[in-house]
């Protein structure tokens, strides 16, 4: 899975906001909804996420192996 928990400590170590994202710069209110909660989101978005705070990729997301299926619940 692709989560992006990096995303909101990046945005706050380069003293931006989610409101200042949206006004400032154009950028999609469901885009963060997406972003919020692990959603698929386009490469555009993240290479402009990239462009705006001045980041690579790996300071807005990571990969986490998901969990196998008998730990689930799901034999």
């Amino acid at each position: 899975m692709i989560k992006y928990d990096r995303l909101w400590a990046t945005i706050k170590k380069k003293n931006l906001s989610q409101y200042k994202l949206i006004k400032d710069y154009g950028f999609d209110k469901a885009q963060l909804h997406r972003l919020r909660h692990n959603m698929v989101v386009k490469t555009v978005t993240l290479n402009t996420l990239c462009k705006i705070l001045d980041c690579r990729i790996e300071d807005i997301m990571e990969y986490v192996p998901d969990e196998p299926k008998e730990k689930q619940g799901t034999p």
